[in-house]
């Protein structure tokens, strides 16, 4: 679990309406959520049943 510190932006009621997030914790935050993509990509391969065809077969033709 990352520790992220928030700073939030307020409308004249109080409303939370934005974040304001430091550069790093913006930057893990993104790799985390490519890293998620590429997971739920995976998991989607995976349940369509699909044959499955090595890389190398595939860069080198059959």
């Amino acid at each position: 679990m990352i520790n992220i510190k928030e700073r939030y932006i307020v409308d004249e009621s109080g409303n939370r309406v934005g974040v304001v997030l430091d550069m790093a914790d913006y930057r893990k935050l993104l790799e985390d959520l490519e890293e998620l993509e590429s997971i739920r990509a995976y998991d989607a391969a995976k349940a369509s049943g699909d044959r499955v065809i090595p890389f190398e077969q595939v860069v080198t033709g059959p």
